[in-house]
């Protein structure tokens, strides 16, 4: 299953909407949650702890077979082996520093990450949307990096 890019606008509104506002409509289809939080988000610590290293080897591991990938203006739908080496050389071009998680959200077997990646100097804003499947095992379905622009 693949996110479109209408589902991943979607899914960014609802989660700054939520965050926005103090009560919401979508609060019983919708969850966000402080980002210490561990339980139904701990999907997301290894990721987390992998885009904060720059580990592209150890994050392919949480990768769907195929995957959408936007790294910047550049979007594929690629295998994992493919994703794995868009993200080596955009983490080689830019050594993260850090990765910091801003919103979390659910929707049935759909989980949504949002956060910054400070790497080479400069901000990027990453989305990730995974889904599950049998087992409740989560692949990320689909991952983008943008370039975290000033308001």
């Amino acid at each position: 299953m693949r996110f479109s890019v209408h589902t991943a606008l979607v899914a960014v509104a609802l989660c700054i909407g939520i965050s926005a506002v103090g009560q919401n409509k979508f609060q019983t289809s919708v969850k966000t949650i402080p980002q210490n939080t561990a339980g139904e988000f701990s999907v997301f610590a290894s990721i987390t702890k992998y885009l904060a290293l720059g580990d592209a080897v150890s994050l392919s591991s949480w990768f769907a077979d195929n995957l959408e990938v936007t790294v910047i203006s550049s979007n594929r739908n690629c295998s994992r082996k493919q994703a794995q080496e868009i993200l080596r050389s955009f983490f080689e071009a830019n050594t993260p520093r850090s990765f910091q998680p801003t919103h979390k959200a659910s929707e049935g077997n759909k989980k949504y990450m949002i956060g910054l990646l400070n790497a080479g100097g400069e901000l990027f804003q990453v989305t990730i949307y995974a889904t599950a499947s049998a087992g409740d095992t989560y692949k990320i379905q689909q991952l983008i990096i943008a370039r975290q622009t000033a308001y």
